[in-house]
């Protein structure tokens, strides 16, 4: 760290030099515009870009398949604008397996394609973007899908288990959305700024969205042991785990909307409610394993697995409003 000391010139200017050092790696000469971002008490300066969307090349000769396809999601979720994948030849399966990662993300089209060369580029207008909007977003999928996923389960209807399933991929999208604006957040003042929300709070609504995300792999979960169950299910088991849904749905609804209730005291009751809401649940779940302990065993653990399932969504909005209570508190 170092200090400087603030002076005034022309008698109502205040000036203050910078590191050399710094200035020296960031390419910082005289005449070189430096943009200053203010945050709270703080005041972050960093070197006027001429250059608007940032690109980032990659090598992927040696990758394939699920590799690939997670290279070019880490980038996007890095935040490159311009992403130019190449390689020697690039092969036949290496563009499928590109295709098919550019339409899981939202925003990125495939603009250049030759024989050693793929360029993707991100073509939304990122003053667009809304994280807030996405997580909202994310809270209606996810809960619709936990809902649809035990009707599907309590109807026997596979085909509504199957659109279940196809469902989690619009939930992931939003998940690498939400990903890459926090992580835009991080990398430059700029970025919180055009959302208009300090990184703090980027942060709760990125943390929020992936216990969104992960009670939508549940949902996904039950709908996968849907499909293997043909049989009526026990009136008892039916109603007991309807009523679980329904208290797992308010802890979540109940953290959501604390998360987003900008009055810190209605805030913190409501996260408190939540908290006190998965407790309860906990109670009422192992009623309900001694009423599975009635049914053949094969049964008996595919049921509990959906019950587990549904609880631990339950323990997601718990998590949930533990971030709303941070959200809410004091800061120094």
């Amino acid at each position: 760290m170092e200090t400087r000391k603030v002076q005034v010139t022309g008698g109502s200017t205040y000036t203050v030099s910078i590191p050399k050092t710094w200035a020296t790696d960031n390419d910082v000469e005289a005449g070189t515009e430096i943009e200053f971002h203010p945050d709270g008490d703080s005041l972050f300066l960093t070197p006027r870009s001429e250059e608007e969307r940032t690109r980032g090349t990659l090598d992927i000769s040696d990758l394939s398949g699920q590799a690939l396809q997670r290279a070019v999601t880490t980038m996007y979720v890095s935040g490159f604008d311009v992403i130019e994948l190449e390689a020697a030849e690039i092969t036949t399966e290496q563009r499928s397996t590109i295709r098919d990662a550019v339409q899981s993300l939202v925003g990125l089209e495939v603009l250049e394609e030759t024989r050693d060369r793929v360029v993707v580029q991100d073509l939304l207008d990122s003053s667009e973007l809304s994280i807030h909007n996405a997580v909202t977003r994310m809270r209606l999928i996810s809960l619709s899908m936990l809902e649809d996923a035990l009707a599907a389960l309590t109807e026997r209807d596979h085909d509504l288990a199957r659109d279940v399933i196809g469902r989690d991929d619009d939930l992931d999208r939003l998940w690498l959305v939400v990903s890459r604006i926090f992580r835009a957040t991080l990398r430059t003042p700029k970025a919180a700024e055009e959302l208009g929300l300090p990184r703090e709070e980027c942060f709760d609504y990125h943390s929020s969205a992936r216990q969104l995300e992960r009670i939508g792999d549940h949902a996904t979960k039950i709908a996968h042991l849907t499909l293997n169950i043909d049989d009526p299910l026990p009136d008892d088991v039916v109603e007991a785990v309807n009523d679980l849904h329904g208290d797992a749905v308010e802890v979540i609804d109940t953290a959501m909307d604390a998360l987003f209730d900008d009055d810190t005291e209605a805030a913190t009751r409501r996260a408190n409610e939540a908290r006190t809401g998965v407790r309860a649940i906990d109670e009422r779940v192992r009623s309900i394993d001694e009423v599975l302990r009635d049914l053949d065993p094969t049964r008996a653990q595919l049921l509990g697995l959906v019950v587990d399932s549904v609880l631990r969504s339950a323990d997601y909005g718990g998590n949930i409003a533990e971030t709303a209570l941070q959200k809410a508190a004091p800061t120094p």
